[in-house]
């Protein structure tokens, strides 16, 4: 890591100087101290990925300075879709918290717990279900879910996490009851279902878990003859390496869904997670083509309103928003803070979730652009939501924030939200 800061130090050095630009004068345009850049230039001091890219943007360095620092990922890789012939365990605690585990049979036998208490009508498919019992099963389910996804947006994960389980089973178990029609109709809901409960598991901090729900939608919505969501599993897995920090892994998932015959809102939300795996590795011109081929597939998308959308549905642009957080990753925060603003001023007022995401990457865009007083009013009003939804992935944005602003420590706005900023920290990590 030493020799790679070197080697960044090295190259920024030299063009800074070819820029004709003193340290002073590129400090205070990516806004960073002279005596940070100077460390960072005689490789004494690491560089950060956010450096790098502010650094690539203003010397035009086309990606060249932010290839030298890659982002960072410890983590220990993702797990590979399981088809083990799986029971479903979930507990519900008197404190409040609840976790669920998927075990294969052989071990449950194994641990003695085959003889826990269960609940059934003895064979589901002893009895079928009227047609007209099952439609409304399906109309019911439907209007559940869209209330489940509004929910999610002012609760915790944690909170919605068991319905959503315990209503994938209910509907996969009716769907044996029902005739071919309603069978396929209830199948494809609960991939909905189990889908919408890898987004929950993600935002509780569970990746293995965001996996094996994804692929289990993937399993339901086969049985109910729509194949396109195994590319959605890729599209989903390539946003998880991203938040993992895992850009080659997110490009290659990403690129293979794009490459696909999936339907087109699949492709063009494969093609926007390329555009920010591109982003992140410095790649301006290729994240803009994808940021361009996203919009011309997601505006051919041609959804079934019957059916649940798939990825954001809060968001009215979605790829101008993404836009404005890639550039952000490419290290211009002032062009990203126009637009963020501009996108997230569209977000309906009840969609916490949304807003306390979008307001982070906001704050996060202008505190990067050296406007640190907007960017703590911004942070300010965000922050009770934020301590609301206890998701994993808005607050691993708020450690990014806390980090940039700790650059600006004297700053009389930094110096009063820092107390409510470690507060809502402090509680997510014992949370």
């Amino acid at each position: 890591m030493l020799e790679k800061s070197y080697d960044f130090g090295w190259e920024l050095r030299r063009r800074r100087m070819a820029a004709r630009l003193s340290l002073q004068q590129l400090g205070q345009r990516v806004h960073y101290s002279k005596s940070q850049l100077s460390k960072v230039e005689r490789g004494i001091k690491r560089p950060t990925p956010e450096l790098a890219r502010l650094c690539d943007a203003e010397l035009d360095a086309r990606g060249d300075l932010a290839r030298l620092v890659p982002l960072q990922h410890s983590q220990p890789p993702l797990p590979a879709p399981s088809s083990d012939d799986e029971v479903w365990l979930m507990q519900l605690r008197k404190d409040g918290s609840s976790s669920f585990q998927p075990v294969t049979r052989r071990d449950l036998i194994a641990v003695g717990a085959a003889s826990v208490l269960t609940m059934g009508s003895g064979d589901p498919r002893s009895v079928s279900l009227a047609p007209e019992g099952a439609e409304t099963l399906v109309d019911a389910s439907r209007l559940l879910f869209d209330q489940f996804r509004r929910l999610g947006q002012a609760s915790g994960p944690a909170n919605v996490l068991p319905p959503l389980i315990a209503q994938t089973h209910s509907l996969e178990q009716l769907a044996l009851r029902s005739g071919p029609h309603a069978r396929r109709e209830l199948l494809l809901l609960a991939s909905r279902y189990a889908e919408y409960a890898g987004w929950m598991a993600q935002e509780c901090g569970d990746d293995t878990a965001a996996i094996w729900w994804t692929e289990r939608a993937v399993q339901l919505a086969a049985a109910g003859a729509d194949t396109a969501l195994a590319a959605y599993a890729q599209v989903r897995r390539s946003l998880i390496s991203l938040y993992r920090g895992d850009v080659s892994d997110a490009v290659q998932l990403a690129s293979h869904a794009l490459s696909g015959d999936a339907p087109s809102r699949i492709r063009g939300l494969a093609a926007q997670h390329l555009a920010q795996a591109r982003a992140m590795e410095g790649d301006h011109d290729a994240c803009m083509r994808s940021l361009d081929r996203a919009r011309e597939l997601l505006e051919q998308d041609a959804a079934d309103p019957a059916q649940p959308v798939l990825g954001a549905s809060h968001v009215p642009d979605v790829v101008s928003m993404f836009t404005g957080w890639c550039l952000y990753d490419l290290g211009r925060p002032r062009q990203a803070a126009v637009l963020l603003d501009e996108e997230t001023a569209r977000i309906p007022t009840h969609a916490f979730r949304t807003r306390a995401r979008y307001g982070v990457r906001r704050a996060l865009a202008h505190a990067a652009a050296g406007d640190i007083d907007h960017a703590c009013r911004i942070a300010t009003e965000i922050l009770p939501s934020i301590g609301l939804i206890h998701s994993s992935t808005v607050l691993a944005d708020l450690r990014r924030l806390a980090h940039t602003l700790g650059r600006h420590a004297r700053h009389r706005s930094v110096r009063e939200i820092v107390p409510d900023l470690s507060d809502v920290l402090a509680r997510s990590a014992t949370s």
